[in-house]
């Protein structure tokens, strides 16, 4: 990615390529490189131009690449990916932006000045006056975005044998990410919102593998339309 560019923002999304969530043929679409699990990609529509970049699954694989892109210049920081619920009210297809992260990785310890300066399941906070005022310009274009608190887990596979112990730290969803992303956030200084898609519910009995077309249906329209509508909003807001 250049340096010597001003991008519209940056965006970071776990596994989440520009073909997966952009359906607009108005954007074109350049890779501009990769680097391991890591690949970036150039989005442009008129004036706009969006960084983004996808990375492998977890926080440690998204600490470095996100850091590394400080060298960049953005205004706005936005993470996109999915996140499994742990309550029944939510749908798979709701959109939903954390209130808070709850670190349950080692990936925020090395953003600290010591590494002994570690703390056991902290919770991480985004900028939440930032964040209603997105909330509240998605509304005013007829998009709902949930408030949702969530936990950050490690491993999928391993989170299953441990589920009912997350559970009990009451949070709504669980993802591997944006703990570590609001971290890297704060030390940026810079506006940043996460943006999770509601992909599974162990709660209400709905895994990823088992989901109805309907369900199907409902998650495919807010992954491929209403997520870059949504970055639209937080690009302009402001």
């Amino acid at each position: 990615m250049a340096k010597d560019i001003l991008y519209d923002a940056l965006i970071i999304a776990p596994s989440f390529s520009p073909d997966k969530v952009i359906s607009d043929a108005r954007y074109k679409i350049t890779i501009k490189g990769s680097r391991g699990s890591c690949v970036g990609y150039l989005a442009e529509k008129d004036d706009l131009k969006i960084a983004w970049i996808k990375t492998a699954c977890g926080s440690c694989n998204m600490l470095d690449y996100l850091l590394i892109c400080g060298e960049l210049q953005f205004k706005k920081l936005i993470f996109i990916g999915a996140a499994g619920a742990l309550k029944e009210e939510f749908q798979i297809g709701d959109i939903c932006t954390p209130t808070y992260s709850i670190a349950a990785t080692l990936a925020n310890t090395y953003l600290k000045e010591s590494l002994k300066d570690y703390v056991p399941f902290e919770k991480v906070f985004p900028d939440m006056k930032y964040v209603d005022e997105i909330i509240q310009s998605a509304v005013e274009n007829h998009y709902c975005i949930r408030k949702a608190s969530v936990f950050c887990t490690d491993s999928i596979v391993m989170e299953y044998t441990h589920l009912e112990e997350i559970k009990s730290f009451k949070t709504d969803l669980i993802e591997m990410e944006t703990a570590a992303f609001y971290a890297i956030a704060q030390i940026m200084e810079i506006p940043a919102i996460a943006l999770l898609v509601v992909s599974d519910n162990s709660s209400a009995g709905i895994p990823l593998v088992g989901r109805t077309e309907k369900m199907m249906e409902h998650y495919e329209y807010s992954r491929k339309k209403v997520l870059i509508e949504l970055i639209d909003i937080i690009i302009k807001n402001g």
